[in-house]
């Protein structure tokens, strides 16, 4: 039993040694056009938002290591082809209003900032307040005026 437990440990290691030269890329592209916002809301979005949603993503140590750098890097393209508020300009004007809809409707219902990343990121929780301006904000910019 303890020579079994020894060659999974060891097979384990191994597979984690290797997995770190599996390097995804961790890139921030040029900011294109940043979205246009009241210094209190661009503060909001720079605290919670920026690190996945923009091209000024400062990555974390944990970053660096695999399977988590694996992760992480998804976890921000994926956000960044959703949302990125650094190329926000270079959207029609309809379309960042769907964006935003989207972005109100996930930050009500809690969905965003991600359960995942507020244990590592507590800063990134938002506050009631910080939510209301952002939901406020957020709608009017769509249209919605609520």
């Amino acid at each position: 039993m303890k020579r079994i437990l020894r060659m999974l440990l060891i097979l384990v290691a191994a597979v984690l040694a290797v997995g770190q030269a599996i390097r995804p890329e961790r890139t921030n592209p040029p900011v294109t056009g940043e979205i246009n916002a009241p210094p209190e809301i661009r503060s909001i979005l720079k605290n919670t938002c920026y690190d996945c949603h923009s091209n000024e993503t400062v990555w974390p140590w944990y970053s660096q290591v695999a399977p988590a750098s694996w992760l992480v890097a998804y976890d921000v393209g994926e956000a960044r082809e959703e949302m990125n508020f650094s190329e926000w300009s270079s959207l029609p004007t309809q379309r960042q209003a769907k964006k935003l809809r989207k972005a109100a409707k996930k930050v009500e219902e809690g969905e965003m900032p991600l359960w995942y990343y507020l244990p590592a990121h507590p800063k990134a929780k938002l506050s009631e307040a910080d939510k209301a301006a952002l939901l406020a904000w957020f709608r009017e910019r769509a249209g919605e005026g609520k």
